[in-house]
Order: structure tokens, then sequence, then C-alpha cells
């Protein structure tokens, strides 16, 4: 019996915790009408308000004041729907105007239509459907929306504008456009107040100078600069930059590139690759660190130039390719191996070279000593080496036309008449 009382006590405490909960809101106020009527067999419950020559429907609830032509307010529901030349305000925060409005003043939704015109300090969003959401101070829309800040205008076919972070977050078909730039994107998160935009899915931004291609990145809008990863590309000075992650800038006219990096150079028919790279346009060059691998086209032919760092300088009529540190080249017809490279295409020369010597070095080592420093090349049977070695090409045809071998010069090649003679120079 006693706990039958216990159990009584409890529903009926819950009871009055759910009433309590459930009148936890405002109703919404009448403030204003030119008349009213009801029709119950058409709008059943529903306070039907009209506006006259004088006095439009005003509704007022939780700080939102909403004007129309027309009004089916239910009281008991605590919603009404307003018709006609809707003005939905909130303090001097934000100002909508569309064609309809439902409202619910029970969870502060509002579903907005016909030519919906949403205005903000910040930024202004035209769609035809928004859905507001009061409590989180949120809007959403389904239909194609356009979206006017101070420098840009912002499109896409959904979108969820978050006010108290003056954050937005489109989804399909995204684009930003500004007279500096444009930004395509499959999914975009955009920061109204800092400028700055998060690019998930294929995305494309447009500069005046440069096109960046990505599945996944950051970009500051105000500087032209960002963070770009998955599937990376950035097209610049007529080059081709790829990498898991890039970093560009554009008023610096830089650009970086971390893991699996490759530089096409469609002038120069160069391709460069290695783990980390840097472009620095207005010196017209470019490095390279970490098993850096260089291709160039020469006599219809690949050259292989590795190294741990390419530097290529200068404008396209005269680049300059450096490498350094255990050098190995590679050709169909020669291989090679130095210290460190010099290539000059536009005179035709290539210099391989001998690691220099520290001053104890130069004091102790032999000749023999001296001599595994220098630069190795193999071509057709014969090996040569050197304390330089050049190779001279025809400008026009890109055919190798000489080698000269400076200082120390050894030259060794299997005797076609003997099985194990060898001829030496």
């Amino acid at each position: 019996m006693q706990m039958s009382v216990r159990f009584i006590a409890f529903l009926i405490a819950s009871l009055v915790n759910i009433i309590a909960m459930s009148q936890d809101y405002k109703i919404i106020e009448i403030r204003q009408a030119g008349g009213s009527k009801q029709d119950q067999e058409i709008f059943p419950g529903a306070n039907i308000l009209f506006k006259n020559s004088e006095k439009r429907v005003l509704l007022f609830h939780e700080g939102a004041l909403i004007e129309s032509d027309l009004a089916y307010f239910y009281s008991k529901d605590n919603y009404f729907k307003a018709i006609g030349n809707v003005i939905f305000t909130q303090g001097d925060s934000l100002r909508m105007t569309c064609s309809n409005i439902e409202y619910d003043g029970k969870t502060q939704m509002a579903l907005a239509k016909g030519n919906v015109f949403l205005k903000r300090p910040d930024m202004s969003l035209t769609t035809n459907k928004l859905n507001l959401n009061r409590l989180n101070n949120e809007a959403f829309y389904k239909t194609k929306g356009v979206i006017v800040d101070s420098s840009s205008t912002l499109t896409s076919n959904k979108g969820r504008y978050f006010m108290n972070e003056k954050k937005y977050r489109f989804t399909s078909d995204v684009t930003i456009e500004n007279p500096e730039y444009s930004v395509k994107s499959d999914r975009l998160d955009y920061y109204t107040e800092i400028n700055q935009a998060y690019l998930f899915g294929k995305s494309k931004i447009e500069g005046e100078t440069y096109t960046i291609e990505c599945e996944r990145g950051f970009y500051d809008l105000d500087r032209e600069k960002g963070i770009f990863k998955k599937n990376a590309t950035l097209y610049y000075n007529n080059k081709i930059i790829k990498g898991d992650s890039l970093f560009f800038e554009s008023e610096k006219e830089y650009a970086a590139a971390t893991k699996n990096v490759s530089i096409v150079d469609s002038l120069n028919n160069s391709i460069i690759t290695g783990h980390y790279g840097e472009i620095f346009k207005a010196l017209d060059s470019a490095i390279i660190t970490r098993r850096a691998l260089s291709i160039n086209i020469v006599d219809k032919d690949s050259l292989f130039i590795h190294a741990d760092t390419l530097v290529a300088t200068g404008p396209e009529e005269r680049r300059i390719l450096r490498a350094y540190y255990d050098v190995r080249i590679l050709k169909s017809d020669l291989r090679g191996r130095s210290d460190s490279l010099f290539l000059d295409e536009s005179i035709g020369l290539t210099k391989l070279l001998n690691k220099p010597l520290t001053k104890i070095q130069e004091q102790i080592f032999t000749e023999a000593d001296r001599n595994k420093n220098n630069p190795v090349l193999w071509f057709d049977k014969s090996q040569m080496s050197g304390n330089q070695i050049l190779l001279l090409s025809n400008i026009q045809t890109k055919k190798l036309d000489s080698l000269k071998i400076n200082g120390n010069v050894f030259i060794i090649e299997k005797d076609t008449l003997s099985e194990k003679g060898f001829n030496q120079i």
C-alpha cells in the first residue's frame, strides 16, 4: 500500500513537471491589426487577422516583430502563418522580408518562403525558402542561396548560417566571386568576420596569376594565402606544383609543398620531384630537397639527375639547374656521379664537379685520396674521371656535342683484343 502511494505521488510530480515544461514559453502577442474574424469550417481554431487602410498586422514574440497583410493565428498552439509583404525584425541585428512565413512560438522556429531576403550588419542572404531557428540563432536553406558581404558574393544550393559564430556552412555547388579571385567547392565553411574559408571536397581557387585545386584546405580570402591538402595542385608561373600538402601566399609570390612533391615546367621540358619544395616567383627560382630528382629532355631522351637538393633559378630563356651532394645522372647512353652539378640549357653546358676539400684534407690527402672525390662518368664502354667533367650540347638540336675533362684525368675501357685487358689513359 505504501509503495502504491509513492508511485502515485511520483506520477503526479512528473505530470506537474511536464505541464510546467510545456508552458515554459511566452505566448505570441497581437500588437496590431486592421480587423479580425474566424472561419471554423475552413480554419478551425484560427483567429484571422487582416490589415485595413491604416493598420497592418503586427505580431510580437520574444523580441521578434512580424508585420504582414494577413495572419492566421492559432492561440492554443502558439503558432501563426503570416502572408503578404512580410517583414520580420529582431532588434537592430536582423531584418527579413518574404512572401509568407510560418512561426511556432513553442520552438521559436520560423519558415520563410517566397523571395526571402535576410539582412544583417555584416551580410545579406537571398533565397526562396529559409528556416530560421531563433533559439540556436541558425538559419538554413535547401534552395539556391546568394550571400553578399563586404567583399564577396557567395552562392550555393544548400547552406546554414550560424549567427553567433558569424559562420556559414555551404554545401552543393558553392561559389565565391571576388574581383581578385573566385572559389568553387563541394562544401565550404566560411567565417564572415575574419573572411576565411575551410574547403571540403573537390575545390578550385582561381586568382589573377594562379589556380589552386584540392579536396581539403584552408584559405584566407583577404591575404590570398592558405594551406591545401589531398590531391592538391598549384598552377603558378608556368609551372604545375603538386604535393600531399601545399602552402601558397599570393602577396609574397611564394609557394611550398611537402611530401610527394613534383614541379612540372612545361616551358623548359622538365620535371622535378622530391619531398619538400619551395617556389619563389619574384626570384624565378625553385628549391627541392630530400631525395630530389630532375628529369630533363635532352636529345629526345630523358636526363635523370638525382641529388639531395636541386635548385632551379633564372628566367625561362636562361634557366640554370644546380644539384648538390651525392649527385647521380642517368641517360640512355651515359651514367655519372659527382658531388655537385651545374646545368645551363641556354648554352648547352653541364658540369660535374668534385667535392671541395677542407684545409686539413688539402694538407694530408694523397693524390689517390683526392681523386676519390672526383666526378665519374660512364659513357659507352668507357669510365672517365677528373676534377671537373663538362658535357657540351648543341643548343639547337640538344644533342651531346663534346666532352671535356679537367684536372687529374683518368680514362679506362675494356680492351677489345683481350678478355682481361684494359686500356688506360
